[in-house]
């Protein structure tokens, strides 16, 4: 079995209507969470898809003033929260899938996302859709994976081969830099498959059919997928080995709770776009492509000039080309051109290479390295304040990242690391907020094996506890030999983590 390294996409999240939303409708009065953090979780997931798309317009000719020209007046004021439940509970059951579709108060908020408050955001998508969806079902059917999983990149990047997330997850489908090398995807200064809607794609689909082989189940697939199997595993654990989604949704990463509601809101808008009066919008894409293979170095600009063929429209079906260069010194490489252009490329071959050559590729002009490199610079959050962890025996990545309130995929980043191994002994580079950074303090002489934690103002023995998983206030008091919970700032707490 392939190990598999976790896969980390747009931060997404839950939020419910309170039960007096419902009062008047037919509903399943399933999982909830009214608290301000989950009401606001819906809202970033909302805004997160607004600037993947804002992204996009500029790429596919559609700047968001004329996007939003095209919605009528009665669009805007269109309200689908109107809609009783029971007409999205027969909906959802209409849908011919593979996939189980259920029906709750989550999988409504998020169907309100992409129905309303978003709805202009969808016509994007749908009409972009037009042009990668084929693509998508065709490399999923050769893989023999369902076809259904289409909507995953309207989730994950919003349809946007370009969208690099906060975490350094690239692409159309979102791939880490270690998950996209372990699936065989060219990453360097001048191509990034990543960002190749067909290579991707393949990618994508041998990933799933490998998360598949662990689990024989698609939902727990999908939510794999979003937060990689070893936190899938820790939850069902968690849940005393149950192995339904729901049953294990408390016990998921934070923003994978919204991952499968996500998918299946996203499933619902792109069946039924139509009875919420959405319609696509028309993109520049060409509707017919072709691809010929080039052997030797070769600008789009080159192309774009002697044939005619506009640079935006080049780079928008090539966009795995990062500086616009082809570097196919070494082997041949594809480039997707217009169906009609593919004659005449074969044709002038020659006199596309031989176009302005000393000035696109001349030694002398150097292109500087950031520009090659920005996407792949680490993303510090701001305030933060960097740390070295020492790792110990007993340590893994998921202990190591709850402990200092960061994501595993965040330590990857900013260590280069690949797949799941650290060895005892590694020294691991962390940007922890400055808050905890000035909690955790090791004093000269300390033993190794246990973290040093600074009492802060205002904070008890269960506060401290809570920030180090597995541990407990009687852990506490046992090692610092303390006969009260009295605690005093400037204290210094020792702690035993547990991995």
């Amino acid at each position: 079995m392939k190990r598999i390294s976790l896969v980390l996409a747009i931060a997404a999240g839950i939020a419910m209507f309170s039960s007096k939303s419902f009062a008047t409708r037919d509903t399943i009065p399933v999982l909830r969470d009214s608290t301000m953090e989950g009401l606001g979780l819906i809202s970033h997931f909302s805004t997160n898809l607004d600037s993947l798309l804002n992204l996009w317009y500029v790429q596919v000719g559609q700047d968001s003033a004329n996007m939003l020209s095209v919605i009528e007046p009665e669009d805007l004021a269109y309200d689908s929260s109107l809609l009783p439940d029971s007409v999205y509970i027969k909906r959802l059951a209409d849908i011919n899938s593979i996939f189980d579709l259920p029906y709750n108060s989550i999988v409504r908020n998020y169907i309100n996302v992409y129905t309303n408050r978003q709805r202009d955001r969808v016509q994007v998508m749908l009409g972009l859709a037009e042009f990668y969806m084929p693509i998508f079902e065709e490399i999923l059917d050769l893989h023999q994976v369902p076809i259904e999983l289409r909507i995953l990149p309207v989730v994950e990047s919003a349809l946007n081969p370009r969208a690099v997330s906060r975490v350094g997850a690239t692409g159309i489908w979102q791939f880490m830099y270690g998950t996209g090398r372990m699936y065989n995807l060219t990453i360097n200064s001048y191509i990034d498959e990543r960002r190749d809607p067909i290579a991707s794609s393949h990618a994508a689909a041998r990933f799933l059919k490998d998360l598949y082989a662990i689990y024989g189940d698609w939902t727990l697939v999908i939510a794999a997928y979003n937060c990689g199997p070893g936190n899938v595993n820790k939850a069902i654990r968690r849940a005393g080995g149950k192995r339904n989604y729901w049953d294990i949704y408390y016990y998921l990463p934070r923003e994978t709770r919204g991952y499968v509601p996500a998918f299946i809101a996203a499933t619902y808008a792109f069946h039924y776009h139509r009875e919420h009066n959405i319609r696509p919008v028309p993109m520049t894409l060409p509707p017919t492509i072709d691809t010929v293979m080039v052997s030797g170095m070769l600008h789009l600009e080159q192309v774009s000039h002697v044939l005619g063929i506009p640079l935006k429209t080049l780079r928008d079906l090539n966009p795995q080309y990062k500086v616009d260069i082809i570097p196919a010194n070494q082997k041949q490489l594809s480039l997707k051109l217009p169906f009609e252009a593919v004659g005449p490329f074969i044709d002038r071959q020659e006199e596309i290479f031989a176009y302005k050559d000393s000035v696109y590729f001349n030694p002398n002009n150097v292109v500087s390295p950031s520009r090659y490199t920005a996407s792949y610079q680490h993303n510090v959050p701001s305030g933060s304040q960097r740390i070295t962890y020492r790792v110990k025996d007993g340590d893994v990545l998921g202990t190591i990242a709850e402990r200092h309130g960061v994501s595993v995929s965040q330590l990857r980043g900013w260590n280069n690391i690949r797949g799941s191994l650290i060895r005892v002994g590694q020294n691991l580079t962390i940007y922890v907020p400055a808050q905890r950074a000035s909690q955790v303090s090791t004093p000269e002489g300390a033993d190794p094996n246990f973290i040093y934690h600074r009492v802060q103002r205002g904070d008890t023995l269960w506060d401290i506890a809570r920030q180090y998983p597995g541990v407990s206030t009687a852990d506490l008091k046992k090692i610092n030999n303390l006969s009260t919970d009295r605690l005093v700032p400037g204290q210094t707490i020792k702690i035993k983590p547990k991995g």
